[in-house]
């Protein structure tokens, strides 16, 4: 038995056939980015929004378009948030549940139709959680914000090639002789 997932924060269900004639144009609601927020851990996410275009393909459905999004972040070092933006490609492949190719069990040779598929069942797909996955891949896990250096430095932490206090300073003139 297989548990349910939760339901997405985003969700913008799209019929396979007719496909939309122009781009999809996702908008997130406050609700739904500060939904997302939640989900993803951030301070807040100030803007989302993703426009897409759908085109039939053999055994597929190929979206393709941008993401660009406005979010607070917290900082690796300091947990202060701070403004990032993003600006993401979308390049997704839709396909009917057990229509993906078989896998060999010794290897598997990637193309670039294989990556960033996703399995649908029915006649919809939910473009809108493909749009919030994409959001979650291209936030940076180990970003630091402006205040990361005086985060370090009040804990004592130093970068690589860096020395602090008087022994370093020994160290560092002995090294020199």
């Amino acid at each position: 038995m297989t548990a349910a997932l939760p339901p997405s924060e985003l969700t913008r269900m799209v019929k396979t056939r007719p496909l939309a004639g122009g781009p999809v144009v996702i908008e997130a609601t406050p609700d739904e980015r500060a939904a997302l927020a939640a989900r993803f851990g951030l301070g807040a996410v100030e803007a989302l929004r993703a426009e897409v275009s759908l085109e039939q393909r053999p055994g597929a459905i190929r979206a393709t378009g941008r993401l660009h999004a406005a979010i607070q972040q917290p900082c690796a070092i300091s947990g202060e948030d701070f403004p990032v933006t993003i600006d993401e490609p979308v390049d997704l492949r839709f396909v009917e549940t057990g229509q993906r190719a078989p896998a060999e069990a010794d290897e598997i040779e990637l193309e670039a139709d294989d990556c960033d598929e996703i399995e649908y069942a029915g006649e919809m797909f939910d473009l809108g959680e493909a749009v919030a996955q994409t959001l979650g891949l291209a936030i940076d896990p180990y970003a630091e914000g402006p205040n990361a250096d005086a985060a370090r430095k009040a804990a004592g932490i130093v970068k690589e090639g860096e020395q602090l206090g008087p022994l370093a300073d020994l160290l560092a003139g002995l090294k020199k002789d």
